[in-house]
Formats: C-alpha cells, sequence, structure tokens
C-alpha cells in the first residue's frame, strides 16, 4: 500500500470513521479523532519518504446506501490507492429503531452493488473491509438479544463479501468480545455503538495487523 509515492487511502463509514472531521479546506490534515487519526499518523511517521495521503469521508448516520448515493464524488472521483470501509451499525439502528427508513434491510444488496461497482471502476484499488461490532450499552440493551443477531449476520455477510470480491478483511468484534473482560463495556464504546479514545486504538491496532499481515501497511 505504502509502496508507492504519494499513495492515497480513503476511509469510509458512518459516525465511528467520521469523528468531527474538517469538512473544508483542511481536511486534508484534520481528519477526525477516529480510529482513521491513529493509522494515519503511524503509517505518515513509518511512511514519510512515501508521501502517503490519507482521507477521511466517513459521514455520521449513513447507512451502506448512503455510501453508494455519493460514490461518484468520495470514492471514485479521488482515484484511492486502497478504501477501508466500516459500515453497519445505522443499518441496524433504523431497523431495530423501526424507523421507515429501515423497514427493508438493504445491507447485503446495496454492499454488494457498490463493491461490484468499484471494481468495475477501479479495478487495482485495494479493499479493505471492517467487520461492525457492537456491545450491550445503553443504546442496545433494550432490544440486546435482536441487536446481536442483526450485527451478527452483518458480520457475516461482509466476511463473505470481503472473501468474494478479494478484500482484506478486519475483524472487530472478537477484539471488543475480549477488551470487554479487561473493562466494562462502557470503557470501549460508551453507548455499545461509538468507541471511546480506548475503542478508537482498538480498532486502529486491529487494521495495522490485519493490513501489515496482509502487505498493506
Amino acid at each position: 500500500m505504502i509502496s508507492k509515492k504519494n499513495a492515497v487511502i480513503l476511509f469510509q463509514g458512518d459516525s465511528i470513521t467520521d469523528a468531527n472531521r474538517d469538512r473544508g479546506l483542511y481536511q486534508k490534515y484534520f481528519i477526525g479523532q477516529s480510529y482513521v487519526f491513529l493509522i494515519a499518523s503511524r503509517l505518515a511517521n513509518d511512511h514519510a519518504d512515501k508521501n502517503p495521503v490519507f482521507v477521511n469521508r466517513g459521514i455520521s448516520g449513513n447507512r451502506v446506501s448512503d455510501l453508494y448515493a455519493r460514490w461518484n464524488e468520495d470514492a471514485f472521483s479521488l482515484n484511492p490507492d486502497v478504501i477501508s470501509i466500516l459500515i453497519g451499525v445505522n443499518d441496524a439502528w433504523r431497523t431495530m429503531s423501526e424507523e421507515p427508513s429501515g423497514v427493508t434491510d438493504r445491507f447485503e444488496r446495496a454492499y454488494r452493488h457498490l463493491l461490484e461497482e468499484t471494481k468495475e471502476v477501479l479495478p487495482d484499488t485495494r479493499l479493505i473491509l471492517c467487520e461492525p461490532f457492537v456491545l450491550k450499552g445503553v443504546a442496545t440493551e433494550a432490544k440486546w438479544e435482536e441487536w446481536q443477531k442483526l450485527v451478527g449476520k452483518y458480520q457475516t455477510i461482509v466476511r463473505e463479501l470481503a472473501e468474494e470480491f478479494g478484500a482484506v478483511f478486519v475483524p472487530l468484534q472478537d477484539a471488543f468480545d475480549e477488551a470487554a473482560k479487561r473493562a466494562e463495556p462502557a470503557y470501549w464504546l460508551y453507548d455499545g455503538v461509538h468507541p471511546s479514545a480506548a475503542g478508537h486504538d482498538l480498532i486502529a491496532r486491529r487494521w495495522l495487523e490485519v493490513a501489515g499481515r496482509t502487505g498493506l501497511a
């Protein structure tokens, strides 16, 4: 991934990725307070001679269908060398909240369509698919078993799509499950969904571990 000069690494997702990133002139430098910042910090330092470019285009509240709707301007136009995607919790949240936008579950259909088109338009771009995750917390405990079942379904889908499309799969649920044995779930995901500083570091470490093992970092 960082073997070429000026490689562009794009991070896509929802609020977990977004984390108050800059939307204006300085978005190249102020890329939010999420795992993206931690990954970019490490790789930018390690590969300063290659001048890698890190782009965060996560948007709070997004579902996978929202990603697809803005994929031309927020992915294809950037011509990235690597695209990392972490998405799914809002697809589940709309269903759990019984919102009109969650009446039908489009997660797999939209995700597949997004990957098919990406492979067609950017055949040489490497893909990293991150597993959605959840812990019991104030946002999830009322319907905890339903949350586990639905997010578990999404986890299987993402794993299978990664295999089908030759993408790198980053497992995260097991990391959070193990972490929750060391400190309460809210220490890692303060509401059961959104990471704390420790939670973002956990994601970044696992991402770097998997990316490094597969030659992408």
